[in-house]
């Protein structure tokens, strides 16, 4: 039994999840943002703000020479202004050192920078650029660093000397103020970071989720579920994968059992057969020669019957687990195509079928020759089930620069449209196949395609319902070969291969 306390506990957070991994990166990304911020503002605000600070005394200095060269009757208040706007020391001597403005409103006088003024004096003196800037700083600390600035400046042809000195750290109250600042600013980033991770993560998560549960649904054999990607076009695009892999295992299911319960048939057909006719032997005809030879060639009829069946479902294991032998030869594909026409002639006197043949002059193809037969056999096989009342079948090749393509044209029942892609599928048959109630496996045309993969042959079917059906191929043609070797066959051995291969079919 399961404990009260079980019900009870805490789902475990999953650390390779997708939404927990994009939570904890964007939290990891606001942390390491937050303690740069706070890295900056300890080790760099200083620094910084010593350049900062120099770069508007310059500016200062500037717009205050342009004043006093411009509008001396005026430049006592705009020196007072800017010096209490900025927080600077500004003073400016005449040519012989005497004081001609002192006006700043810092609560410092002259005499409070009357060493730095003498030593900055005594540096643009003996400078040549006709300004000199200067950092002090103390020996104790760096709270008191101050930026010096000289500059000549003349004025109604007198010469003058501008001075300003700045301080160059940032007073207490200022820090304080953007360190509280930047801890309600930590707090907010975090907060944030938090809530677009924890949205973000859903959001990317949740359509994966959504396919999971319907990958689920599909494992237990549920085929009408739908999968949907959501907004994402990677989540849309694997959606349609799965709808379309889930159509088709659909459908490969259907044929599959579509397909046993036709074998099942197939092959209970002739086991009951062979049993009857060897029951019948042994009860009445055995000693009467005659009658006894007539049973005995049924249940051989019917044993190469399963012999055939056997045979397609060799052929479809073997190509689905890439385990064939191919036997590659140089050989003509119309004299290969005269073998297959030659063992169907048979039906024309037994059934009334009429095969018209057109071969081209010789073409050489490089391939497995039994192979390539036993897909032209396929192909007459099928035109022969479907040729419809009037049983005419058409076998042409046509040669074309180096290609050379097999035609197996029916003026039958015809494929539709909306089914001529699947024909090529394993156990598919056609709706004519099913009206019509033809035999076989539906594994001829999935054993021809698999075969005509294997040569690299182009392959297709053109039909119009009601009108036929024409299944072609097309190989690359090669040189005749100096001799000939095994690409002379006796015509029996293409008979025995259209015999075997009689009832594969769409």
């Amino acid at each position: 039994m399961t404990s009260a306390g079980d019900g009870n506990k805490v789902k475990r957070i999953d650390t390779g999840s997708i939404k927990t991994t994009t939570l904890f990166s964007f939290v990891m990304f606001a942390l390491i943002l937050i303690a740069f911020l706070w890295i900056l503002t300890s080790f760099f605000l200083d620094t910084y703000y010593q350049r900062v600070r120099t770069q508007e005394v310059i500016r200062t200095a500037s717009s205050i020479e342009a004043q006093y060269r411009k509008a001396p009757e005026h430049f006592a208040d705009y020196a007072v202004e800017t010096a209490d706007i900025n927080g600077v020391y500004v003073r400016i001597d005449d040519a012989g050192g005497t004081i001609i403005f002192d006006g700043t409103r810092t609560g410092l006088t002259s005499d409070d920078y009357d060493k730095d003024i003498r030593r900055i004096n005594k540096k643009l003196q003996n400078g040549t650029s006709g300004s000199v800037t200067e950092t002090m700083h103390t020996a104790s600390s760096d709270s008191n660093a101050r930026l010096i600035y000289a500059a000549n400046i003349r004025s109604a042809g007198d010469l003058s000397t501008l001075y300003i000195i700045a301080p160059l750290y940032p007073d207490q109250t200022t820090i304080r103020i953007i360190k509280s600042m930047l801890s309600y600013i930590t707090f907010i980033l975090l907060s944030v970071a938090t809530l677009l991770a924890y949205a973000l993560s859903r959001r990317i998560t949740y359509p994966i989720e959504d396919l999971t549960r319907s990958a689920k649904e599909l494992s237990t054999g549920n085929y009408n579920v739908k999968f949907n990607g959501s907004a994402f076009t990677e989540t849309k695009e694997l959606a349609h994968a799965l709808n379309k892999a889930s159509y088709e295992m659909e459908k490969t299911d259907f044929y599959q059992r579509e397909i046993l319960a036709n074998v099942s048939h197939d092959l209970k057909t002739p086991l009951t057969m062979i049993r009857s006719y060897a029951e019948k032997i042994i009860d009445i005809s055995g000693d009467n020669p005659e009658k006894r030879n007539a049973d005995l060639q049924i249940i051989i009829s019917e044993t190469e019957r399963l012999n055939r069946l056997v045979t397609d479902m060799l052929s479809v294991s073997n190509l689905q687990s890439n385990n064939v032998e191919m036997h590659r030869e140089v050989f003509d594909l119309v004299e290969a195509a005269q073998d297959v026409y030659e063992s169907f002639m048979v039906l024309g006197s037994s059934q009334g079928y009429e095969i018209h043949f057109h071969p081209c002059k010789a073409a050489y193809v490089t391939g497995d020759r039994s192979k390539i037969m036993q897909v032209m056999t396929n192909f007459v096989s099928n035109a022969v089930k479907y040729s419809g009342e009037n049983k005419f079948i058409d076998i042409q090749l046509n040669r074309t620069n180096k290609k050379v393509t097999f035609h197996c044209i029916d003026h039958g029942v015809g494929i539709p449209s909306d089914e001529q892609a699947h024909v090529w599928d394993k156990y598919y048959r056609t709706s004519a196949n099913h009206e019509r109630g033809i035999e076989g496996t539906g594994l001829g045309l999935a054993i021809s395609k698999s075969i005509l993969n294997l040569h690299s042959a182009n392959y297709g079917v053109r039909s119009e319902e009601g009108k036929g059906s024409d299944f072609w191929f097309e190989m690359e043609t090669v040189r005749k070969p100096s001799s000939r070797g095994k690409s002379s066959r006796d015509t029996q051995s293409g008979m025995q291969i259209s015999a075997a291969n009689a009832e594969s079919e769409e």
